[in-house]
């Protein structure tokens, strides 16, 4: 294949229940703690030439529960635990919204703005990439955004899915997830 028909593509990461341990909320760094192989999944995303995008829902932020600031901190957190394994997070895009307080919105998930802003931002070919989550959420945001849709079994593990809501694919991990993506494509 030549280098003109592999064009920019990301792999999207939820952040809670895929990336790390899900709990209640996650409103400090000192309570984020990675799924084992998640710094090892970002690093082979690196390795392998895709962009490394978190998309995130943080309505704690819509319900006073954390600030946008104390959600940055836990970002950053992420990306230093991520580090460890010599992963690097391209991005991380939360939207700060919920329905219920702030209204509606062109960002939270499954509606498409932050990939969308993503696509903008580092000229992805979405139909090439993928995002991995654990919620039907994620798999809807997947199909909306015309990306192929990865559900491990982490977190949710897809138990709020419905009929309408089946992945292209399902894995026990983000591990196990990242190995597929990158063994199946074809630009390197």
């Amino acid at each position: 294949m030549s280098d003109s028909a592999c064009r920019e593509r990301a792999i999207f990461l939820d952040r809670d229940g895929t990336l790390n341990v899900e709990v209640d909320s996650v409103l400090t760094p000192g309570n984020i703690r990675l799924i084992d192989g998640a710094g090892e999944a970002v690093h082979r995303i690196n390795r392998a030439g895709y962009r490394a995008i978190v998309v995130t829902n943080q309505a704690v932020i819509a319900r006073g529960d954390s600030s946008e600031e104390e959600v940055r901190l836990v970002n950053e957190q992420l990306r230093r635990l991520i580090g460890e394994s010599d992963g690097r997070l391209d991005a991380i895009y939360f939207c700060p919204h919920h329905p219920d307080v702030t209204g509606d919105c062109d960002c939270r998930k499954p509606k498409t703005g932050m990939v969308l802003q993503a696509q903008a931002d580092f000229d992805l070919d979405l139909g090439e990439s993928w995002m991995i989550g654990d919620s039907a959420k994620d798999i809807r945001l997947a199909r909306n955004a015309g990306t192929r849709a990865a559900l491990v079994r982490t977190g949710k593990g897809g138990s709020d899915a419905g009929p309408a809501d089946w992945p292209d694919e399902a894995f026990d991990s983000v591990g196990d997830a990242v190995r597929f993506i990158i063994g199946r494509e074809d630009c390197k």
